[in-house]
């Protein structure tokens, strides 16, 4: 459930509640990568998975309704759901739109009703059928699993197992690159850099044509975290000042210098663009990793 103070509820993005047929780790990866565009790293995620009836989804909305309803005194509830089960998803379209509290997102059924108006052909709405028989499908959930357990410095004992390693101080778009990287099949762990703070030892024990530094001009970058802010600047006045994002910056470079990164430049470019320049530098060293794409 979640355990959220009602007064911070309101400024945080809701908890995301995942039903899927299968195991719910596409779901769970989109939940991230749009979280993320909100500035939250880790968001409070619950998961109902290998759903085989109607009923149990049914149960699953209720129970959460009353206590979103009990703790917080608002029933509303935000779902994302991946089912390719026919009946069971037009049932739970039907029941979410009859109840107007319940923001709910279909995750599959435009894709799939795309591919068989274009191609003629009819879904086999066999749950899990794609992990069953595509091998660059498991890679890529092995890639999304590995990467939300190094994102943000965490498990620095596993940096030398990564295909790709980002670094980069605060705000700089680890993350949100880091989680495309890995849709695409890339191992990817990501270090947040603070000159208070001294990168874990294992950051130099990586192939240095696996490292990227991400940079952005000061001022865009004081910008990104005054936005993150909001009004709680005068909670950390230095973070977003535009002489400490300098400062900031410098030592970041300096550290990159020493490691060894590729830098990458994110001013002004998707999340799509950084990541595809970073494959392009990461190609030259390692042509046959991008078969993992598939």
């Amino acid at each position: 459930m979640d355990n959220h103070d009602p007064a911070e509820r309101v400024a945080r993005v809701p908890t995301i509640h995942i039903i899927s047929d299968s195991v719910g780790v596409t779901a769970q990866a989109v939940a991230r990568a749009a979280a993320a565009q909100f500035g939250v790293k880790d968001p409070s995620i619950e998961v109902l998975s290998k759903v085989k009836s109607f009923e149990e989804v049914r149960d699953f909305l209720e129970e959460h309704t009353r206590h979103h309803q009990e703790v917080f005194g608002d029933p509303s509830m935000l779902v994302f759901f991946t089912l390719v089960n026919g009946d069971i998803r037009d049932q739970v379209a039907a029941y979410v739109t009859g109840h107007p509290t319940i923001v709910a997102v279909d995750l599959m059924t435009s894709a799939i009703d795309a591919i068989s108006q274009m191609s003629g052909l009819k879904p086999t709405s066999t749950p899990g059928s794609l992990r069953a028989v595509d091998l660059s499908y498991m890679k890529r959930i092995e890639a999304l699993e590995f990467t939300i357990n190094h994102d943000d410095g965490r498990n620095p004992e596993g940096l030398p197992e990564a295909d790709i390693v980002l670094v980069g101080v605060s705000r700089s778009s680890k993350t949100p690159v880091s989680v495309y990287l890995a849709q695409q099949g890339f191992k990817v762990a990501n270090v947040p850099l603070d000159p208070s703070t001294e990168p874990p030892r294992q950051l130099y024990e990586v192939d240095h044509t696996r490292l990227f530094g991400l940079v952005t001009s000061p001022e865009v970058l004081a910008s990104i975290r005054q936005r993150r802010l909001g009004k709680a600047t005068a909670i950390a006045p230095r973070y977003a000042d535009l002489e400490f994002v300098y400062e900031d910056l410098d030592a970041a470079r300096a550290l990159m210098r020493k490691l060894g990164c590729i830098v990458v430049n994110t001013e002004n470019r998707a999340v799509e663009e950084t990541a595809q320049e970073i494959l392009r530098y990461y190609e030259r060293s390692h042509p046959t990793s991008l078969d993992i794409i598939g």
